[in-house]
């Protein structure tokens, strides 16, 4: 009885611990390689993560392309079989990958069938080591990249976005502030040895993380070391500084979006300050609740907005918490008055106790089905390498657990504190003024030709 009971008991231990997201065995290599293993509940599968930091915002805006470029070029091919052979090497090991390149890193995405794991990853290492940089995929690779961004980066496409008519409200306000390159940045003039130069001193192993979630290889440790473990580390190059906010923007703006239309976005663009001791969780509640509020006042109370929302964005080294409505025309003056009410009943009393211990409960809550399956979790462990601590994630559910009231009416005031930026996007004329303008012109033409013939007889 008794050892049944502790069979019991190792069993239920085992599988509380396969449900802990945030514990994980994760270790460095001797080369700087930092790995992430986690076995998953999705059997017989694997997913890859592999996270080279390096991203666009490494670069001035004239070479911001180049690690996108070089992503793009690391599939090119690794023998006489070039692209198309590399390609059809993963179909015939069943698995499926992409690339993709932030501002902030750039990461190769793998699901692949756990029993062929390790090939698949003796394919990965032969793309990051193997592949030969020639002027013919260099340029193919440009083609690629250009079609990627909307193909090519015409005159009248760049003056569109100088005149802020090829920007969303956020982006454009980023620009004017400083924090994001105006223009679009261009491929054509990159260099092979710019493109060499940023392989050899970024895709280094103590440069990279390798996050592996799913049904697990035994071996799979010792094949790591063996393999991966043999890269040779570089000396670490230096990241430039995040952008700052270095130019004034206009207080208010309305953008130009279509040419005909009866609808508008109304967008409050309001930087997130930096409070010492708060946790970026504390952002994310307040977001919730400010949602909940736009909601309630521009669409259940006054059916101003479909669909109201909240949303927080990071440019450069600087966060914003947007409040956004979609609207019509017309409202738009009646949505704004019923945001400066809002924003002064928050001020004088604050988050309501009750909607915020709702909210607060709510997203710890949603911690618990927020990540499932294996490609999931292996996006959230990329996404929170900034968290990760000796094989342990921070636990979001208990950061939330300690946000108070009190510390989210700080933030709130504070959020409030700075009358941030007002966007409005809306097309160049509504349907009504566009008729009116039509009629206008119909009747001044009617009048021209009246009066041209009766000049004509006299």
């Amino acid at each position: 009885m008794r050892c049944l009971l502790f069979i019991c008991l190792l069993l239920g231990a085992t599988q509380g611990f396969a449900l802990d997201r945030n514990s994980v065995e994760g270790y460095q290599l001797p080369n700087g390689l930092q790995l992430i293993l986690k076995p998953g509940n999705d059997r017989g599968h694997v997913s890859i993560r592999l996270v080279v930091g390096v991203g666009l915002d490494d670069f001035s805006c004239a070479d911001q392309q180049l690690p996108h470029l070089l992503e793009h070029l690391l599939f090119s091919g690794i023998d006489d079989t070039g692209e198309g052979g590399l390609e059809e090497r993963m179909q015939a090991l069943g698995g499926e990958w992409n690339a993709f390149t932030s501002h902030a890193d750039t990461t190769f995405v793998i699901e692949a069938p756990a029993k062929n794991q390790r090939k698949i990853l003796d394919l990965l290492l032969g793309l990051l080591t193997r592949t030969q940089l020639t002027e013919q995929r260099i340029s193919d690779a440009k083609q690629v990249v250009e079609r990627e961004d909307g193909g090519h980066y015409s005159h009248l496409q760049r003056w569109l976005d100088r005149q802020d008519l090829g920007h969303s409200a956020s982006n454009q306000l980023a620009v004017e502030l400083g924090l994001k390159c105006a223009e679009r940045a261009e491929v054509h003039d990159l260099t092979r040895q710019q493109l060499e130069a940023v392989r050899q001193n970024w895709y280094a192993p103590n440069n990279m993380s390798l996050i592996i979630v799913g049904d697990l290889d035994r071996l799979l440790p010792a094949y790591l070391e063996r393999t991966y473990g043999a890269l040779e580390p570089v000396e670490p190059s230096e990241h430039r500084p995040l952008a700052a906010i270095d130019a004034k923007a206009d207080a208010e703006r309305e953008l130009v979006r279509g040419v005909v239309g009866d609808t508008a976005t109304l967008h409050w663009l309001l930087p997130e300050p930096v409070i010492e001791g708060q946790s970026d969780e504390t952002w994310s509640l307040l977001r919730d609740y400010l949602e909940w509020a736009l909601y309630s006042e521009l669409r259940l109370k006054h059916g101003l907005s479909y669909g109201p929302w909240a949303e927080r964005e990071v440019f450069g080294g600087v966060s914003f918490l947007s409040l956004n409505a979609d609207l019509e025309r017309e409202n738009v003056p009646q949505a704004r008055q019923v945001i400066e009410q809002l924003k002064a009943r928050l001020l004088k009393d604050g988050l309501d106790p009750q909607v915020f211990a709702r909210l607060k409960n709510a997203a710890i809550a949603r911690q618990a089905w927020a990540v499932q399956g294996n490609s999931a979790l292996a996006d959230y462990y990329w996404a929170s390498l900034g968290d990760y601590e000796e094989g342990h994630f921070a636990d979001p559910a208990k950061q939330l657990k300690t946000i108070s009231l009190e510390q989210a009416n700080a933030a709130l005031r504070e959020l409030f504190a700075e009358p941030g930026y007002i966007r409005i996007e809306k097309p160049l004329f509504g349907y009504h003024s566009l008729s009116m303008a039509i009629l206008g012109v119909l009747a001044l033409l009617i009048i021209v030709a009246v009066s041209w013939r009766a000049w004509r007889r006299r």
